[in-house]
């Protein structure tokens, strides 16, 4: 059942795409976003779209492949009034050039310390204080590659099922604590990690209506949010 509207967020890869989006989604009045990227000049862009809409913002760049800095910039901001809904959504892709190519120690390594290690970084210091409260909301984005891995992508689909896998299992955990769970696995939208890729691209929506679907689930608390659904099948 959809419950109370969060007003403490945090959004990882806040500075373009679906982070953006969500950012912009959920930014008004009363509302306090901390968004985090690595990008400056973006991300100071969407912190002012945001606070134009009303709402306060604390924006931080930070990589959340490395988890101290992140920890010390979350548990502040959980110092300031706790944490409604923290949504891990930064990631990165690695080589796309063909079926000749892997992704190298190099890229492989990063996507998995951005795309499941980066999550971790971000759920794990905010969960005691949702526990305490008995109340929260976490979402992670993994994608529809992490049903099966995609061609020329191996290290992208091998981490984003990691995140698949690792939030269903906090669902599990912290169900009995009032926090609710999210795991979001989008096909394509239009990002600037969609338009690296060279394969075909079925169903492409806008990063918009990637947002706002995403934002419909998390308001309804749904356990998945899968789209387009016939990808997802």
């Amino acid at each position: 059942m959809p419950g109370a509207q969060p007003r403490r967020i945090v959004v990882t890869g806040a500075s373009s795409g679906l982070g953006r989006g969500l950012a912009l989604s959920y930014a008004a009045p009363g509302a306090t976003l901390g968004l985090v990227g690595r990008d400056d000049g973006r991300l100071r862009a969407v912190a002012e779209d945001c606070r134009a809409l009303g709402a306060e913002v604390d924006a931080a760049i930070i990589d959340v492949a490395e988890p101290g800095p992140l920890e010390a910039w979350l548990q502040a901001f959980e110092a300031g009034g706790g944490v409604d809904l923290v949504i891990a959504n930064a990631g990165v892709s690695g080589s796309t050039q063909g079926p000749a190519s892997t992704d190298g120690v190099a890229s492989a390594s990063q996507q998995v310390r951005t795309n499941l290690l980066g999550a971790i970084h971000t759920i794990e210091p905010l969960t005691g204080g949702m526990i305490a409260r008995g109340r929260g909301q976490i979402a992670l984005i993994a994608s529809t590659a992490a049903y099966r891995g995609i061609p020329y992508m191996p290290a992208y689909a091998a981490s984003k099922a990691g995140v698949r896998t690792y939030g269903e299992a906090l669902r599990a955990l912290l169900a009995p604590h009032g926090i609710a769970v999210t795991v979001v696995t989008p096909s394509f939208f239009e990002s600037r990690m969609s338009a690296r890729y060279q394969g075909g691209k079925p169903m492409m929506i806008s990063a918009e209506a990637a947002a706002a679907r995403v934002r419909r689930g998390l308001d309804r608390r749904e356990a998945r949010v899968i789209f387009p659904r016939r990808m997802g099948m």
